[in-house]
């Protein structure tokens, strides 16, 4: 629902657009009510919510609200229940088939909605000079891994938070203003996460989240966030957008600081030459 918020807001009214506007500060609780009593919340008439809500593609109210709730429901829900929506409208083809048209939807999806300009400011303030801590949840944290593997070779100064949130304190008394955290948090979202995040934000710490297309809580928190879609038929989310969007990151940090990560590159490569951990071709 923010994603078409934010596609038709240039078309919205002034009205519409408080309305808008008050619908993703209390998203989804603004939307949730009666028409009457979410138009006088954002302090609109109920024919402004009407014309606004026929503007993102809906035939009333009701068909917005009751799109909301689905979309709530889609966050909460768990594996069964994930396996039970695509299982009842699954084609017959094979799964392979299947799969890749999800995949290739997804990936399509995320990037579609990537603002290339947030994009490149996150890529600045990962390659920055001040500190940047990494962290993931139940099933990202081996995508927190693989990225804390990658910004290590590329630049000085980048922490990895363990899976254990009772040491989170330990790695919170070392950030200062202007480090910034990276986030990955997906359905369902985890308090321990959430609490991190608004701790670091007090901190002067700048949050960037990766997250799915429903979007974790910490998102309220975050300066950037970047959703990527994730449905396939499986009773579990795909994770290959959301590592391509990380690739495209690490990428683009790598250029920000090239050349001082190529010499970065050759002096680890020489430091493997000496513990002889890979074969020579």
């Amino acid at each position: 629902m923010r994603q078409l918020i934010r596609k038709h807001y240039p078309q919205l009214t002034q009205s519409e657009r408080k309305f808008a506007n008050a619908l993703v500060e209390d998203y989804p609780g603004a939307g949730l009510a009666t028409i009457t009593l979410a138009a006088a919340g954002a302090g609109v008439s109920t024919p402004v919510v009407a014309r606004m809500v026929q503007k993102l593609g809906f035939k009333g109210y009701p068909q917005f609200h009751q799109a909301l709730l689905q979309e709530l429901q889609a966050k909460v829900s768990g594996p069964t229940a994930r396996r039970a929506v695509w299982a009842a409208e699954a084609p017959e083809s094979h799964m392979l088939n299947r799969f890749a048209d999800s995949v290739t939807q997804n990936l399509s999806q995320t990037f579609a909605n990537i603002d290339s300009r947030q994009f490149d400011t996150a890529a600045q303030l990962l390659a920055g000079d001040s500190g940047l801590y990494v962290v993931g949840g139940r099933i990202t944290r081996s995508l927190a891994e693989y990225a804390f593997t990658h910004f290590q070779a590329i630049r000085e100064g980048v922490v990895h938070l363990t899976s254990s949130p009772a040491t989170w304190p330990h790695y919170v008394l070392d950030m200062v203003e202007g480090d910034t955290l990276l986030i990955f948090d997906v359905r369902r979202y985890e308090e321990n996460l959430l609490r991190l995040a608004n701790i670091a934000a007090e901190r002067g710490v700048r949050v960037i989240l990766i997250t799915d297309q429903w979007a974790s809580p910490v998102a309220g928190v975050a300066e950037i966030t970047f959703n990527c879609w994730g449905e396939i038929p499986s009773a579990w989310d795909s994770n290959i957008a959301t590592l391509s969007l990380l690739e495209a990151l690490i990428a683009a940090t790598q250029e920000e600081r090239w050349p001082d990560a190529r010499e970065r590159f050759e002096r680890l490569d020489r430091l493997f030459e000496l513990t002889r951990l890979f074969r020579k071709p």
